[in-house]
């Protein structure tokens, strides 16, 4: 299974590059709401430092930088230098829980070099920024979204995914109750029949589950419903349509999950969202 393309069918990848060129001193990025940042070090050597980055980060090689939740963290280059960078931010879906932001740690980092034609893309990415050519702002954000694409799947190959459903999908056993799940969010699932699809026992399956994905099966489940939720609500489909597409006998039981996950109403959340 081609876990990345299956999971950008469900959550698409949008990148907007809104920087190019040399950078000196220090930069703060302070914590956004529902977008993650990138940095593409292309030369020269910056520290990266922030609240949810365990120790700070001494980049001296190119390298691209991914901090996939809206974390607040700093770049900082020593005084009488520059680096030539890129800035950009990364947003994946419109749910405020991400099961791909979710499964990465705060900080996602490689060589360009470790990346296949990491280098190349690179490459054309800065030719595109500074020689101004039409369509520049699609192209570059085009390009840095291949760029993250390179990151995941070197981080998947590296073992770097520690948790979250992209683990869950990396796991045999976990992977199968999991995609059922996914395929048909409306099943009156129990831990008993999640189990059954992993031929796993009810007890062995609800501690693995635990314990690669951080939550329990029922969250997950109620996650999931919320998120394919929101993707109908985007798409124009009534509250009473979507009850029965994601497994709730009634609106008023829907609104109430929507509620207790997201922290508002359907229709406050869809307000929230629509130039998303």
């Amino acid at each position: 299974m081609d876990i990345l393309t299956y999971l950008l069918s469900h959550f698409s990848l949008k990148a907007g590059v809104f920087y190019t060129g040399p950078i000196c001193g220090v930069h703060d990025f302070e914590e956004d709401t529902t977008q993650g940042h990138v940095h593409l070090i292309h030369r020269g050597s910056v520290k990266i430092s922030g609240p949810n980055i365990p120790s700070a980060i001494v980049i001296n090689e190119p390298t691209v930088l991914f901090m996939p939740r809206p974390d607040k963290h700093r770049l900082e280059i020593s005084e009488g230098e520059e680096i030539q960078a890129l800035c950009g931010t990364i947003h994946f879906g419109y749910s405020q829980k991400n099961p791909i932001s979710d499964s990465l740690p705060s900080i996602l980092a490689a060589p360009l070099s470790a990346l296949t034609n990491g280098v190349q893309v690179t490459d054309l990415l800065f030719s595109e920024a500074f020689e101004q050519p039409e369509g520049r702002q699609g192209t570059l954000d085009r390009l840095c979204e291949i760029l993250i694409m390179k990151l995941l799947r070197h981080g998947m190959a590296e073992g770097l995914i520690h948790g979250g459903v992209l683990a869950g999908l990396l796991d045999t056993k976990l992977s199968k109750a999991l995609l059922e799940i996914h395929e048909h969010p409306a099943r009156a699932w129990t831990v008993a029949n999640m189990a059954d699809a992993a031929g796993m026992s009810r007890s062995r399956f609800a501690e693995h589950f635990n314990r690669v994905l951080g939550e329990s099966p029922a969250d997950y489940l109620t996650s999931w419903r919320i998120i394919t939720a929101q993707q109908l609500i985007r798409q124009g489909m009534q509250i009473k349509q979507i009850c029965g597409e994601v497994g709730y006998g009634s609106a008023s039981a829907f609104n109430r999950a929507f509620s207790r996950k997201v922290g508002c109403s359907p229709s406050q959340w869809l307000k929230q969202h629509t130039d998303l």
